[in-house]
């Protein structure tokens, strides 16, 4: 399975911004995924994260009512609409899919994760 994270830029405080990630390779199984974001000096964290089929859905605190993800099951995308952007949500954006045969799972913690994509550069200006 390999994922494609597009989307980042530089955007100025208040602005947004749409990830893209686009899931290839074994796309016939079931996934659960996840958006995760990693600062200068800072551990990777969780950002959103979505079940299989996008039933459920999760979101860590400093993004909840701005950030949303959501997928596209038909186009093997998975998306982070972000609003609000803040000089905080400055990181590479990571997207990462994990093989589940539950559907209502949202996976939180980094080392469940089985794939990973390359990362996409978020830079907000203040």
């Amino acid at each position: 399975v390999q994922l494609q994270a597009s989307g980042g830029g530089l955007v100025q405080a208040g602005g947004s911004l749409r990830l893209s990630c686009a899931v290839s390779g074994r796309t016939s199984r079931k996934y659960a995924m996840g958006w995760f974001r990693q600062a200068p000096g800072k551990e990777r964290e969780f950002v959103a994260g979505i079940s299989w089929r996008g039933a459920r859905t999760s979101y860590a605190d400093p993004v909840k009512g701005r950030f949303t993800i959501s997928s596209d099951n038909a186009k093997n995308t998975v998306y982070l609409q972000m609003n609000s952007l803040k000089p905080e949500d400055t990181a590479v954006y990571y997207c990462a899919a994990d093989r589940t045969d539950l559907q209502f799972i949202v996976v939180l913690k980094v080392d469940e994760y089985d794939y990973w994509g390359q990362g996409t550069q978020v830079t907000v200006s203040s």
